[in-house]
């Protein structure tokens, strides 16, 4: 019996998806098997897991501390199915949206902008003509979508190769942490 014909690859993609993944290192035990779940230790952390949680079930991929070309950074960047652009800005008290004047910055670079505060923040403090999400550290709720503004072609094609880069570097760094200090 002749052997089966071995079929040349002409792309990575073109590799059985079960062979890259038998091919990787495993996982470290704290990554596969979480003994407990560990809570971030700041709020406006907790809002981010939250909102970012939300998020991915609403189909949307989210980066946390995305700085942007002017150096300002974006509590979530979010990138929805569609190839939209949502900023989520999170304030965890009236002091810290007091003190933020750099918000309108990020308008520039999102299709959407939402603010994420718990249930206890006072809304109305919040501008009206933007929108609001309720989140704790386990989920997230729009109780008012923020007005779509479309980015430029250009602008959203650097968005997006800077939104993939910083997921890159995210998931190498966590890879290899030691490459990530070099």
């Amino acid at each position: 019996m002749r052997p089966a014909a071995r079929r040349k690859l002409r792309h990575w993609t073109d590799v059985p998806i079960w062979f890259m993944v038998s091919r990787m290192a495993p996982m470290p035990e704290t990554l596969a098997e979480p003994a407990a779940e560990a809570l971030p230790a700041l709020p406006g952390q907790r809002l981010q897991r939250g909102v970012a949680r939300a998020l991915r079930s609403m189909g949307f991929a989210c980066v946390e501390e995305m700085v942007l070309a002017t150096g300002l950074r974006v509590d979530v960047m979010a990138l929805g199915p569609k190839g939209e652009f949502w900023v989520v800005e999170c304030k965890s008290g009236r002091a810290d949206f007091r003190a933020d004047r750099k918000w309108q910055g990020y308008l520039d670079y999102c299709d959407r902008f939402f603010w994420a505060v718990d249930a206890d923040f006072p809304a109305d403090l919040l501008p009206g003509d933007s929108g609001l999400i309720i989140a704790d550290a386990y989920d997230a709720e729009i109780l008012r979508m923020g007005p779509e503004t479309p980015l430029a072609g250009a602008r959203r094609k650097a968005m997006l190769q800077g939104f993939a880069r910083h997921a890159a570097l995210r998931l190498q760094a966590l890879r290899d942490p030691a490459a990530a200090l070099g």
